[in-house]
This record gives C-alpha cells, structure tokens and sequence, in this order.
C-alpha cells in the first residue's frame, strides 16, 4: 500500500474515528456524514496497489484506484469512507497498523470504528445500535448510559471489526458502534443514523444534521416501493 502525508494536522489527543465501506455502506455513510458535519481538513492518503476486481464498462476494462482519506478537524481524526476497502488480509492488516501508528503519533486514546450489524428483527424505521468494547469495564460503562450491547457472540470480519483487535493489542481503547440493518445490499441510512445518534451519546457531540439521512432514506424507500410496483404493473 502507499502512504502519502500532505500535511501535519494541529492536533492533540483526538478522537480516532475509523471506518470503511461495509454492508449496506454504514460504515462509509456514517464518515462521510461527520466529514461534512465537522468540515474535516484531508491530511493523510492511502492507496492499493493490488484492487481487488476490475469494471468491464460494456466490452473494456478498467482498474479502479482505491483509495481513502485521514481528515482532521477540532479534536477529531476520521478515516475511511468512500468505496470498498482492501480484500488481501495482509493489506487489511497494514492498514489497520496504520491507523494505530496515527493514533499513537497524535497521542489518541480512543478509537470508534462503526459498521452494519445484519439481523432478522423488524424494526421498521427505527433500528438499534449496539456496541462492542474492548474491555469489560468499558462494556459496563456502556450499559451503564441504556446503550444496547451486542447481544450474543460471533465474529466481525474486514475492518470495521479488525482495528478494534489492533486498538486492543496496542493498549488502545475502542469501541464498535453497529446499526441494525436488514438488507445489506442497500444503502442503509437509518442504520446510519441510529450509529452517529449513539456516537454523539458517548462522544458528547453533535456531529451533523441527522435529518439528512431521513431524507436520503425515504427517497431510498420511495425507490424500492417505485421498483417493485413496476414488477406488478
């Protein structure tokens, strides 16, 4: 992977927000809405070398340029955003050392990641968020202010999961924030939504104007219902 610095952000023991795309683009929707909440400065680049598919645009080939943005603003380092996120365990891993040593540079001591949590419930508009920490006081802290927890095991792959096992490994504490969705091949922006709500409760921020994403999730709901009585008609 590349790594290219383009300036040296002023900043003290942020916060670490760190996220990539994921199931029902949580993970991208939520960074790129704190992105334009806070007005976050690009600092930091990151590229692969090694996509992991190609577009065939109609008869031609096209290799797409992945890359992702650390972005700064008063108090905060966000990474991650925009599309897809590596697929080769050993880049997933360097990326993740990465934003460890970010952390570490600017003094972090804590860091979010968020993502999509796929489940059967019906919760109509109103999905929940739960949480995983990475220790057992945090865990008790969290259900201590009526946030819901992850309610069973299981195992959380790619990154929005991974930069959690390095936060831990390297004496960093974390948090995972993973809105409820049931269609993980849409965009999901109440899950979104139901993710940053939570972030501001532990953060003790606003991050944005959440009724944006009502607006992106009805047209998304409005899509569906215009795409299925298509089928019908």
């Amino acid at each position: 992977m590349e790594f290219v610095n383009k300036l040296e952000p002023d900043v003290n023991k942020p916060l670490i927000i760190a996220a990539m795309q994921d199931m029902g683009n949580v993970g991208s929707i939520v960074v790129n809405f704190i992105n334009k909440g806070l007005s976050t400065v690009p600092f930091r680049f990151v590229k692969s070398n090694r996509p992991p598919y190609v577009f065939d645009k109609g008869g031609y080939i096209e290799v797409p340029e992945e890359h992702w943005e650390y972005r700064y603003g008063d108090g905060i380092i966000v990474f991650g955003g925009g599309r897809g996120q590596p697929e080769q365990s050993d880049e997933l891993n360097e990326l993740c050392q990465d934003v460890i040593n970010t952390a570490k540079k600017y003094n972090a001591k804590f860091i979010y990641t968020v993502g999509g949590f796929h489940t059967s419930r019906q919760f109509g508009k109103y999905p929940t968020t739960y949480v995983t920490t990475t220790t057992k006081i945090l865990l008790e802290q969290v259900r201590n202010l009526g946030i819901e927890t992850t309610p069973h095991e299981s195992v959380i792959t790619g990154f929005n999961g991974l930069i959690l096992g390095y936060a831990k490994m390297n004496g960093i504490n974390g948090m995972g924030l993973y809105g409820e969705l049931l269609e993980p091949s849409i965009p999901q922006y109440r899950a979104a939504k139901s993710v940053i709500e939570t972030l501001e409760k532990l953060t003790y921020q606003k991050l944005g104007n959440l009724s944006e994403l009502d607006v992106r999730a009805d047209a998304v709901d409005n899509q569906l219902k215009d795409n299925n009585n298509d089928e019908y008609s």
